[in-house]
């Protein structure tokens, strides 16, 4: 055990999963930023589900993916912090069908948000918006790899 409480794989996993996500938000930045966006990344939402490891390691990867998107430090604080919450509160689901939900209904609001005071667009328009590019990249790619990775559950003990 590290001094943390944590054991070392606890954070490798963290680590991992925050350079992914990371990598996958640079990688698809024409469509990761802005008002209309289906940021890839997000199919890793569902992580949580499977190893607490992932709700660092998505907090540290949106911080990162957040900085180099260059919207400020209310999208680094307040962005990262929806990520935040929405990975604590999928680990708490329990049915794999509403794993997803909390980064597509979270993300449309605090996103939503930020791009309004940001970018100074209309709220309900980009709430609308974030939500369904949340829908796309949460449950059209995260909910397939749910289940993809619930067959091979053994990678992450």
């Amino acid at each position: 055990m590290e001094k943390t409480g944590f054991p070392i794989n606890y954070w490798t996993k963290a680590a991992m999963i925050g350079a992914v996500y990371a990598l996958l938000t640079v990688i698809f930045a024409p469509i990761s930023y802005g008002m209309i966006q289906v940021r890839i990344s997000e199919m890793l939402m569902i992580l949580p589900f499977f190893t607490a490891a992932a709700i660092p390691g998505l907090f540290v990867g949106c911080v990162i993916a957040n900085i180099i998107g260059g919207y400020g430090i209310l999208d680094v604080v307040f962005g990262s912090l929806a990520t935040l919450i929405s990975a604590y509160l999928v680990s708490k689901i329990s049915n794999k069908y509403l794993v997803p939900l909390p980064p597509v209904i979270i993300n449309a609001v605090v996103v939503g948000l930020i791009l309004h005071l940001v970018l100074d667009l209309p709220f309900y328009l980009t709430a609308i918006w974030i939500g369904l590019g949340q829908l796309i990249a949460c449950y059209g790619l995260g909910l397939p790899l749910l289940f993809l990775l619930a067959r091979h559950r053994h990678i992450f003990d």
